[in-house]
């Protein structure tokens, strides 16, 4: 895990991903979720705000969900408020 003021990284393997993300969100703390490559290649930037919720997620979780079937490893990098 690497952190820096206001930030976090994790590294997790694809069959995580959706899971960690999931996880992530409950917190409710979070500004942004940034999922990378293991290239460090940006796959999908995830802008969370305090009304999103439900139906607003769903496809977001969606297409990450089909980047954990793609990927091996990832990381996810965590911006809090």
């Amino acid at each position: 895990m690497i952190k820096e003021p206001n930030k976090e990284s994790f590294q997790v393997n694809g069959e995580e991903l959706l899971k960690t993300v999931k996880n992530l969100i409950r917190e409710g703390n979070i500004r942004t979720i940034t999922i990378k490559n293991k290239q460090g290649k940006a796959l999908i930037i995830l802008p969370l705000t305090v009304g999103m919720v439900g139906a607003i997620l769903a496809p977001a979780l969606a297409a990450i969900g089909a980047i954990a079937a793609l990927v091996s490893e990832c990381t996810i990098t965590v911006e809090r408020k």
